[in-house]
């Protein structure tokens, strides 16, 4: 289908469609070989409460974007290149049914269909585009993917500490390695983390210190192998936020047993 559709005049229109959805702040979608294959709303658990959004999915690239008017315009747009996607299904909770997590090495986020059929339906597009693009690249699958951020309302104290109770006054912050809702006392730390930033971000404590013993570890190797690098004659060793912005706090709380995402270890394994 997309080698039948690559070249023809109406996946042409359908992608000039996009583009001017998005107006001057997207960015071009018309590459030669690039097809739009379907589109639809999806809803993304957001750090504030649950939002709707709209995807496009390429052969190679999935797009969303913030709603402005449905069919005319859209904003914030996002692409993710389809290589560097894992899908991962999830159990339903009270609040949203139908969901599975898009992992990336940048970005993790849980999105939601109207119905399991439309998930199924989701899900298998993106896994034959996967496919199809790691088979031609010869790449494999990515091994390394950004915590999804605990949403706000999943609970009321620090998931570090367990002390902190957030208020208006006390702020929620999110780890970036780990994804947790954790107090300013807890992650007064930034580490540098390549993959998702050039700038140091911000981390729990408990993540700070792992992160910095790997670090540790990673330099105490590498001084170990430069002798022998340096050893073979020429060889050169090589050179070492979708903006959920803050609206209205109205949501509802979340249960306490809610499940969140897939994992067998409990918060109180984390509160060391």
């Amino acid at each position: 289908m997309v080698d039948h559709l690559a070249n023809t005049e109406i996946n042409s229109q359908r992608i000039a469609a996009v583009e001017n959805c998005f107006g001057a702040s997207g960015q071009p979608l018309a590459l030669p070989g690039r097809v739009l294959l379907g589109e639809g709303i999806l809803t993304k658990e957001c750090r504030k409460k649950p939002k709707p959004r709209i995807f496009f999915l390429f052969n190679d690239i999935l797009v969303y974007g913030s709603i402005i008017i449905n069919k005319r315009k859209y904003n914030s747009q996002h692409i993710i290149p389809l290589e560097d996607v894992t899908l991962e299904t999830l159990p339903d909770t009270l609040q949203m049914k139908n969901r599975w997590m898009i992992k990336t090495s940048k970005k993790s986020f849980v999105v939601s269909a109207a119905s399991l059929t439309e998930r199924k339906e989701w899900i298998s597009h993106l896994e034959e585009c996967i496919k199809h693009l790691l088979t031609k690249t010869g790449r494999q699958p990515c091994r390394e993917h950004a915590a999804p951020w605990i949403p706000d309302k999943a609970t009321d104290i620090c998931m570090r500490c367990t002390q902190t109770k957030f208020s208006t006054l006390t702020r929620r912050h999110h780890c970036r390695k780990c994804g947790f809702v954790v107090c300013a006392d807890c992650s007064r730390q930034r580490f540098l983390m390549p993959r998702l930033s050039p700038k140091p971000l911000r981390v729990c404590n408990l993540c700070y210190r792992q992160l910095l013993a790997e670090k540790k570890e990673a330099e105490a190797d590498r001084r170990q192998t430069e002798p022998i690098r340096s050893a073979i004659q020429g060889y050169e060793p090589s050179s070492g936020d979708d903006s959920d912005k803050s609206d209205d706090d109205k949501a509802e709380q979340w249960p306490a047993d809610t499940e969140f995402y897939t994992s067998e270890v409990s918060w109180s394994s984390f509160h060391s």
